[in-house]
């Protein structure tokens, strides 16, 4: 598994032409810093929406392309059919572990929040593995997105699953939440 043509739609000016909207300020100029990037991110406000990211992963297994999937809110999917009349391969006959090319379109909102879901240690390894690797791409475009990405517990401060798997009872559980507050009180 791959990820390939990652691409950015929008820009951070954008992002804080919008920002300055709600505020009733005129445009801006020039880049806005990384510190206010990563402040924006952490409130999670609506201008960050502005900025979308477009990437595809290329032999991601079927069963794991069906995690996503079920993330609909700011962002759109595109996964290669399985459909027997396209292929011409009896889809009866092909295993959930079937590699498929996985496209996907999503505004930083939606990463963020997939992120909390996908980070998480009771996610499937496999799953984990493909979020991770896709976050890893991120970073070298937008490293203040990949950065506020984090696990439920994490973002919370406590883990709020039925059954969780004790990861918020440990010293880096800890270390990762000063990390988190840390850098954002940094910024």
């Amino acid at each position: 598994m791959e990820i390939t043509d990652l691409t950015i739609r929008g820009t951070w000016r954008e992002v804080a032409d919008a920002a300055r909207t709600t505020v009733g300020r005129e445009k801006g100029t020039g880049e806005p810093s990384s510190a206010w990037k990563r402040r924006m991110l952490l409130a999670e406000h609506s201008p960050i929406r502005q900025l979308m990211v477009q990437w595809k992963w290329r032999g991601l297994k079927y069963w794991v392309s069906v995690h996503f999937v079920r993330h609909k809110i700011g962002i759109e999917h595109f996964v290669r059919t399985q459909r027997t009349d396209r292929t011409g391969a009896d889809r009866d006959q092909i295993a959930q572990s079937a590699a498929v090319d996985h496209e996907c379109l999503a505004n930083a909102q939606a990463i963020i929040s997939i992120s909390r879901k996908r980070l998480c240690r009771q996610a499937s390894p496999e799953t984990q593995a493909a979020w991770r690797a896709f976050l890893d791409a991120l970073a070298s475009r937008e490293p203040e997105l990949a950065s506020v990405c984090v696990p439920e517990c994490v973002y919370r401060g406590f883990c709020p699953e039925l059954n969780g798997c004790g990861y918020c009872r440990t010293d880096d559980f800890r270390a990762a939440v000063a990390r988190y507050r840390g850098e954002a009180a940094a910024s």
